[in-house]
């Protein structure tokens, strides 16, 4: 017992039974102390993120004004300074810029744009690490000035096409300054505004926001023209020095606590800089400068990337044109046009109630992507295969296989109608529309004032530029239907007349037309599948009866005396398993030729769910033909483009002592379509009336491929990236 009570007196015991009552206040000690020493922790935090705001805030506008990435050390090789100039004012501020930033230690180099080919060139400027200013003027009616309208105009076709694609120009480091009145309200810098836009919308990276120069002194920021420039080129010259410095201080992480650091200055710098640029255009509500300051998934939606989409991949659109199609019709008296079995239309009581095919968006699409279009009903556009050819750079797989001078080839259509709606079509269908009568000389007209576009342009042949002003060939295949054209004789006949050669393309679901067709150079039928189901599944055709209406026409074009041809499209996964109904199609048509091609990927579309999967390569399309070609006894591979992924089976009858005769005599062909139609068809004319001996370099197994030796082979930057086209 007297144990137990000195156990419970000891000092021990005693002070943990006075921890014990009086517990509270050394809990309110240590909460106290807790609240200081945490107090003092975000008081040293908050001085830390003082310091260190200007860094953190330069990178987060960095990365939302969709501008350089934040690796500021970067190297600058040197300066190229572009200049769209008419009467020297911007050629003059080039100059004084080139100085200035020789002045720097910077290289700078002074470029006329009418000397630089931006189709060869541009791409480089994304890996030479170079910085391209562009001062550019504002000419007549918001034109670009002469010697800047090739580099505008192919900088404008290079956004919208999807065999560039929207980083062609990633990499690629820039800033423009544009020259203009504001006294023309309507064209105030639009040349400056669009190369802007056009560099940005391929992936280029601004260094700084556009500057304006106005020549209206009253309305002028600094009170001219050339006081506006000397402020942008402060500018622009402490941004390219801050570039340059920022090479030598990588070691800096930014987060010295070092008073003198210049890393830290030089962000500050960057920050006020670009906060400065960032907010400029908050004062100006415009569209564009809008567009300047938005990242690409801020912008994925606007108006204005809607509305640049490439007419070779329309089926985004799909769903708003419907819209627009839909509200067009409802504005109307509703008027029901069907198709005739003649000619493909039943015309309306009155000319005026007819409804036009194109509709304001689909017109205002096609147009944007480089269309003219005829009337309501029809379109020409230049070929990127005419282009090659104006520059030396080799034709399509028409000339390899027929001898077509492609620089002198005609791409048009006199009907944008179409009975089907195949999965790889690049074409816009706008079906069951009226027509109105397409003018000859008004597509030709167009067509020689896009190759005129050509005049002076970098690499262009003069030779080539002069024969490329009279067109020669008419390829009718731009888009749609041709053979639905009411008019389609008499508009073949006046092609005829002016010694034009006609290539026609129908997609065999009009047999009569067919037949009623008067000679043409030659004719073609798109035979996209074998089977019923699988082309109800490739080509979605509109006509119920489509699989009769398709071997009637196969029918029909074995009933042509002139050449035909069966184009067949090879698409993996859809249609490359089905050699022997291919062949009792062939045998059904005895078709003069079999052009074999691999389908071209044209970009994800809502309108199709093709991707690069689908597209063959060149030796699987040779591997197909080679096997169709066994299983035709009278057919044999003559010719081969690679570049076009596409080769070409011939009958033997064109094979003539050994020798291919795939090319065609064009005068032959004109003499003979003249004695026919002054005969009233009485005098009638085959295929081998008006063939030509095929060079060696076109024929299958050449190590040319296909490609002309007088032509120069061009491979663009990004060899990984499809451009084949058609």
């Amino acid at each position: 017992m007297a144990s137990q009570c000195t156990n419970a007196h000891s000092p021990s015991g005693s002070y943990v039974t006075l921890l014990w009552h009086n517990r509270l206040y050394f809990y309110s000690a240590a909460a106290l102390v807790f609240g200081i020493w945490f107090s003092l922790k975000v008081a040293l935090k908050r001085r830390s993120f003082s310091n260190d705001v200007g860094l953190w805030l330069y990178k987060s506008v960095k990365k939302d004004g969709h501008s350089a990435e934040i690796d500021a050390a970067v190297q600058v090789s040197g300066v190229k300074i572009f200049y769209g100039s008419q009467t020297g004012t911007a050629k003059g501020f080039a100059k004084d810029l080139a100085e200035e930033v020789k002045a720097l230690e910077i290289p700078a180099e002074l470029i006329n744009m009418k000397d630089y080919d931006p189709d060869d060139q541009l791409a480089d400027e994304c890996t030479n690490k170079s910085v391209c200013v562009f001062l550019l003027a504002t000419y007549t009616d918001g034109q670009p000035t002469e010697n800047a309208e090739w580099f505008c105009k192919w900088l404008e076709e290079a956004s919208t096409d999807f065999r560039y694609g929207k980083t062609y120009l990633k990499g690629l480091r820039y800033a423009v300054f544009g020259l203009g009145n504001s006294v023309y309200v309507g064209h105030y810098n639009t040349v400056s505004k669009n190369v802007d836009k056009w560099l940005w919308m391929l992936s280029g990276v601004r260094i700084l926001t556009r500057g304006e120069g106005d020549c209206n002194v009253v309305k002028s920021h600094n009170g001219s023209v050339q006081a506006d420039f000397q402020a942008w080129k402060g500018k622009v010259l402490s941004r390219l020095q801050a570039l340059v410095e920022g090479e030598g201080k990588r070691s800096c992480s930014g987060n010295c606590k070092s008073h003198g650091c210049s890393c830290r200055d030089k962000q500050r710098d960057d920050l006020e800089q670009t906060a400065e640029e960032t907010a400029a255009p908050q004062h100006d509500g415009s569209e564009e400068e809008q567009l300047e300051t938005s990242s690409d998934e801020e912008s994925a939606g606007s108006d204005e990337r809607k509305s640049v989409v490439d007419v070779e991949d329309l089926g985004s659109m799909m769903e708003g044109l419907k819209k627009a199609k839909h509200t067009d019709e409802s504005q109307g008296d509703g008027q029901m046009v069907r198709l005739s079995k003649l000619n493909g239309v039943k015309k309306g009581e009155k000319e005026e109630e007819r409804r036009e095919m194109i509709t304001p968006a689909l017109r205002e699409a096609l147009t944007k992507q480089g269309y003219k279009l005829i009337g309501s009903h029809s379109g020409v556009k230049l070929c990127r295969w005419t282009k090659s050819m104006l520059r030396g750079r080799g034709g399509c797989y028409k000339h390899t296989f027929y001898g077509i001078e492609s620089h002198r080839c005609m791409e048009t259509t006199p009907s944008l109608a179409c009975a089907n709606k195949c999965v790889f079509c690049w074409r816009y269908v706008q079906e069951k529309q009226p027509y109105q009568e397409l003018a000859v000389q008004d597509a030709l007209e167009k067509h020689q004032n896009m190759i005129r576009q050509f005049r002076g342009v970098p690499g262009v042949k003069p030779d080539r530029y002069e024969e490329g002003l009279a067109a020669k060939h008419c390829a009718l295949s731009l888009v749609g239907e041709p053979i639905m054209y009411p008019e389609i004789n008499s508009f073949l006949r006046l092609l005829h007349s002016k010694r034009i050669s006609s290539f026609l393309v129908t997609n065999a679901q009009f047999p009569e037309e067919i037949r009623s067709l008067v000679p043409v150079t030659q004719l073609y039928v798109s035979v996209d599948a074998s089977t019923k189901s699988s082309l109800k599944k490739i080509d979605r055709p509109l006509f119920k009866d489509f699989w009769p209406r398709f071997l009637h026409s196969l029918k029909a074009l074995g009933e042509k005396r002139q050449r035909t041809v069966y184009r067949l499209t090879l698409v993996k996964a859809w249609n490359v398993e089905e050699l022997q109904a291919y062949s009792e199609l062939i045998a059904l048509g005895q078709p003069d030729f079999i052009e074999v091609k691999g389908v071209t990927y044209c970009g994800d579309s809502g309108a199709s769910s093709l991707t690069m999967a689908n597209v063959p390569w060149h030796q699987e399309v040779v591997s197909f033909v080679q096997q169709l070609a066994d299983m035709l006894p009278q057919y044999e591979i003559a010719c081969e483009h690679e570049h076009s992924n596409c080769l070409l089976v011939a009958h033997t009858k064109f094979k003539v002592y050994g020798e291919w005769q795939t090319w065609i005599d064009y005068e032959r062909f004109q003499e003979l379509v003249r004695a026919h139609e002054e005969s009233g068809g009485q005098r009638s004319f085959s295929a081998l009336d008006y063939t030509a001996r095929t060079p060696r370099w076109a024929l299958f197994g050449a190590q040319e491929q296909g490609f002309d030796p007088n032509d120069t082979r061009f491979q663009r930057r990004s060899k990984t990236r499809d451009i084949s086209g058609c």
